[in-house]
């Protein structure tokens, strides 16, 4: 574990090998776990469920896009990651708008804006949410934050994936239209993706409870909300010529990615069954 100042932490699981290999890596995504949903166990049961075939299926590490419990109880917190730990892979989390930053500090990891490596890619995770609203929000210290690992993943050869609940992307009806808003960061966000596109592979989030929700107009960088491991539903985007794209598959689960060959594919994995839904694109920077 090695300290990057301004508040913010770098893992180091593995020494990096060489970005030049860009060997084939297989990850897991989860989000929007919300123990102690509605005052019920159910969650916490579902939580038990996915993190057991998060632990059978192929990948390295694991990310969760926030949420972790929900409405900021915090007597859940020990038994998300009394669960967690039976998963027995690396596990990297980020708040949700659920997740006030004192209880996700004391009980997940301090300080929360963290860079995680694994081989050729690095993984920035980042908080963008307010438990007082939907929207998203990046400061300028983040913001220069992001300029630095982006720029140290270039100077290094690596590759970027950014992980942040709320989507920058501006959606409108008939999406949720929970976004950064431009005052809020989301140009000076845009920015710095702009300058490093070369390196920034995705942008991934959670928040939508909407199955695998994606847009690729700001190509070659691609942002993916990914779905809810408790309850997802269908907004009927593609039906209503929503932009972009939206997975038919709307139970919960996680998803299985694998970057290899320069594309990145996602496999929807329903929890407890089986899902036909999955997407490849093309990682331009990788060819």
């Amino acid at each position: 574990m090695l300290s990057l100042g301004a508040g913010a932490l770098m893992f180091r699981p593995r020494c990096l090998a060489g970005a030049e290999r860009l060997s084939r890596l297989s990850f897991i995504v989860v989000s929007d776990t919300h123990l102690g949903y509605r005052d019920q166990e159910h969650a916490e049961r579902q939580w038990d469920k996915t993190a057991a075939e998060i632990g059978q299926a192929e990948g390295e590490f694991v990310l969760h896009l926030g949420d972790v419990v929900d409405g900021g109880r915090e007597p859940q917190y020990p038994k998300y990651a009394a669960i967690r730990r039976t998963i027995e892979k690396p596990v990297y989390e980020i708040p949700g708008n659920h997740d006030p930053q004192p209880l996700f500090e004391k009980y997940v990891r301090s300080p929360v804006d963290a860079a995680v490596e694994h081989d050729w890619l690095q993984v920035l995770l980042l908080n963008n949410s307010r438990t007082d609203s939907h929207d998203g929000f990046i400061s300028d210290e983040q913001i220069a934050w992001l300029e630095e690992q982006c720029r140290l993943a270039t100077e290094i050869g690596q590759f970027v994936l950014i992980c942040m609940h709320v989507p920058a992307h501006t959606n409108r009806h008939p999406d949720r239209g929970w976004h950064v808003k431009p005052e809020h960061g989301q140009r000076e966000f845009y920015d710095v993706i702009d300058r490093h596109a070369d390196r920034v592979l995705a942008l991934f989030h959670g928040h939508f409870h909407n199955g695998v929700r994606g847009w690729d107009d700001r190509a070659p960088v691609h942002e993916i909300a990914f779905p809810s491991a408790l309850y997802n539903r269908d907004r009927r985007l593609e039906a209503q010529n929503a932009p972009g794209y939206n997975l038919p598959e709307f139970r919960p689960g996680f998803t299985l990615v694998t970057i290899d060959a320069g594309a990145m594919t996602l496999r929807y994995q329903c929890v407890g069954a089986a899902s036909e839904a999955a997407k490849t694109s093309e990682l331009m920077q990788l060819r």
